[in-house]
């Protein structure tokens, strides 16, 4: 699944020469980190299921293009990450 994040530049670096370092992946990374962060969690029941809220309308609106993230924060009007 693709979903945009954004991260502190220095951790982002960090992350990076650990990834060429260790020779993995970024997203394997960071996979494996939310992994670990996650079940240390005390009492987190995990079903393998996630419920995801719907919502109905129409569609995007006119000029939106998922797949460049700097153009969608600019239609937030959230600046972007260096």
């Amino acid at each position: 699944m693709r979903r945009t994040i954004r991260l502190d530049a220095g951790l982002l670096r960090e992350a990076e020469a650990l990834a060429v370092r260790t020779g993995r992946t970024l997203t394997s990374l960071i996979e494996d980190a939310l992994r670990e962060a996650l079940a240390r969690e005390p009492g987190v029941v995990r079903s393998g299921r996630a419920e995801v809220a719907v919502h109905r309308g129409k569609g995007l609106l006119p000029g939106v293009d998922l797949d460049s993230s700097t153009a969608l924060l600019e239609l937030m009007e959230l600046p972007a990450a260096p």
